[in-house]
């Protein structure tokens, strides 16, 4: 606010009148995690944001028509790789979209993310492939032989204690 007075600003060598004062630095904000690195309240605040997103932005704008060759499931946040790939594009959207970003990052998210990710959402082998409208089906996860095939050979069974005999 000006006064009509000359601003003296404290420096090293004593006071300087007109000089501007130092700026006070900010922390930088933290990036946002990847929503599969969190879990709990961390996990739920995220999936919030998401859900905004999507269901204000995305889906009214992107979302097209569900047919069997595009599904789509309205519980889409029950699809672990639903939720990786929204996020993913979200979080791309916020860094190409955002205030300081370059006038091309809106073609460049269209480009290089929206429609990948759509096409992996709604390909008909993708994560939606046993849902229908109004219908949701979790997808079954692939078998797995053993969890940890290179890790340390789980211990031994026990043996059975021999009685000697009498």
């Amino acid at each position: 606010m000006p006064t009509g007075q000359a601003e003296v600003v404290e420096t090293e060598g004593g006071a300087e009148p007109g000089a501007e004062p130092p700026a006070q630095e900010e922390p930088p904000l933290a990036p946002p995690q990847f929503i599969l690195y969190l879990e709990g309240p961390a996990y739920a605040k995220a999936l919030r944001q998401l859900t905004l997103w999507t269901h204000h932005l995305l889906l009214p704008v992107y979302g097209r028509e569900i047919s069997s060759g595009a599904p789509w499931c309205s519980r889409w946040w029950e699809h672990a790789e639903a939720v990786a790939q929204l996020h993913g594009l979200w979080l791309a959207w916020a860094d190409l979209t955002g205030p300081g970003s370059p006038m091309t990052g809106p073609a460049n998210w269209h480009r290089d993310y929206l429609s990948p990710v759509m096409m992996s959402l709604r390909d008909p082998q993708g994560p939606f492939a046993g849902c229908k409208p109004g219908m949701h089906r979790a997808k079954e996860t692939p078998p797995i032989d053993v969890l940890d095939p290179f890790g340390p050979p789980p211990p031994a069974p026990p043996q059975p204690r021999r009685t000697p005999n009498r």
